[in-house]
């Protein structure tokens, strides 16, 4: 992931929001920051952009593509966690289907994500993650805590580096 900050005056600037505009167009965005910024000598909005590069003639995709193709999970996480997040996916999946409910409303890819980079290992845990309220914890909290706790377990450990000093 990479990051680009952009500034545009508060009073207007059709040049820089444009700028910021084709950035936007032609890159895999994961998120962007928005802040309003008021120094003494006049108000401006600087935008931190996360992206991801992609490669290719063009050097992005639109903004149809995007929404259509959401995040690439698989070129946000690392390998293991991504066979973390690819189990949790599989579980949702059934848990869908079993309830006649489209897989997003279980948890949406994001939410998974969380759970796996956030090591979520308990139900209180699981709830502090944006948009998982009580009727989901106690409908699907239990079943997913326990496939993340097993998926978590079974990631190789990272090896510690012997102290060269």
């Amino acid at each position: 992931m990479q990051l680009k900050v952009f500034s545009l005056s508060a009073q207007g600037g059709d040049e820089a929001a444009e700028e910021l505009n084709r950035f936007l167009r032609g890159h895999r965005v994961i998120a962007v920051e928005r802040r309003l910024i008021e120094p003494p000598g006049g108000a401006y909005w600087t935008f931190c952009v996360e992206y991801l590069e992609r490669g290719g003639e063009g050097g992005g995709i639109g903004a149809a593509d995007r929404a259509r193709r959401g995040i690439d999970y698989k070129e946000v996480l690392n390998e293991a966690d991504f066979v973390v997040f690819a189990k949790l996916r599989d579980l949702r999946k059934v848990m869908a289907e079993k309830e006649g409910v489209p897989a997003y409303s279980v948890f949406t890819n994001e939410q998974l994500a969380a759970m796996v980079t956030g090591r979520v290992d308990s139900q209180a845990a699981l709830g502090k993650i944006d948009g998982v309220g009580s009727a989901r914890l106690e409908k699907y909290g239990a079943a997913f805590v326990d496939a993340l706790k097993a998926g978590l377990a079974a990631q190789p450990a990272v090896a510690a580096v012997p102290n060269q000093g």
